[in-house]
């Protein structure tokens, strides 16, 4: 439960803290009207914006939230902005590699915001592709254990090109191209088993092993940089060990 960690890790420590609930909400509001102004409103024939109702239920927003941003990406509604995505690169204390992925319709806002979170909290801005190339896109999906066996959902998976499942401790965790997300999550649903959620992910190739401290360090510039509503996601190669993991949660 090292590296490959992270994800579930972060996911969760942003999902326990309330005060981020807003922001959350805030987040994946966008990521619904983006879905639908992309890929049409429809979810039915959008899985990308299927997903991110179901993560916005899943997240308890209000449907009529949902239905309104959806309206608004699909053009049904006026009043959606227009958004774009933005990647800025760079290195954290002791040199963790970072990419931090804004949603925006103000590239200047956004920019200041990185800039500020970064050399605040001892993290610096990199050029364009300073750090990129450590990264590759990958598809996450999780999977509660229950009674479930690692043979039980790689038989599931397999011939929906998921590349590997690992066990996390109370979850599996299905790994996969980005493209082969909907067909791995449509398999597991074919063989009974429930999907606790998924997502693209960016994968470092090479890791840095963090002590408590270093990873106190990098958790609170990732909270300063979450506290933009600019900022959608944050991307790092640390490692973090079993032990340092219950230290944090302690």
């Amino acid at each position: 439960m090292s590296g490959h960690s992270k994800w579930a890790t972060t996911k969760h420590k942003k999902a326990a803290n309330d005060a981020k609930r807003g922001k959350e909400f805030a987040k994946l509001i966008k990521n619904i009207e983006v879905a639908a102004r992309t890929g049409g409103g429809d979810p039915s024939a959008n899985p990308t914006l299927d997903d991110m109702i179901r993560k916005a239920k899943k997240a308890s927003v209000p449907n009529d939230n949902i239905e309104r941003a959806r309206k608004r990406g699909s053009g049904e509604e006026a009043g959606g902005a227009d958004w774009e995505t933005i990647m800025y690169e760079g290195y954290g204390p002791n040199g963790v590699a970072m990419l931090i992925e804004c949603l925006t319709d103000n590239r200047n806002r956004a920019a200041t915001d990185v800039r500020t979170a970064m050399s605040k909290n001892g993290g610096n801005l990199g050029e364009s592709g300073s750090v990129a190339y450590m990264f590759s896109r990958t598809g996450v999906v999780l999977v509660a254990k229950a009674d479930l066996t690692e043979d039980d959902v790689l038989m599931a998976v397999l011939d929906a090109g998921a590349e590997e499942v690992k066990d996390l401790g109370e979850k599996f965790e299905v790994v996969c191209a980005p493209t082969d997300l909907p067909a791995v999550r449509e398999a597991l649903g074919e063989a009974g088993i429930e999907v606790d959620d998924s997502e693209t992910d960016f994968r470092a190739s090479v890791e840095v092993a963090l002590g408590v401290d270093d990873a106190k360090k990098i958790f609170r510039l990732i909270d300063a940089l979450e506290d933009s509503d600019d900022v959608q996601n944050v991307y790092t190669n640390m490692d973090l060990s079993d032990e340092v993991l219950a230290q944090l949660d302690a």
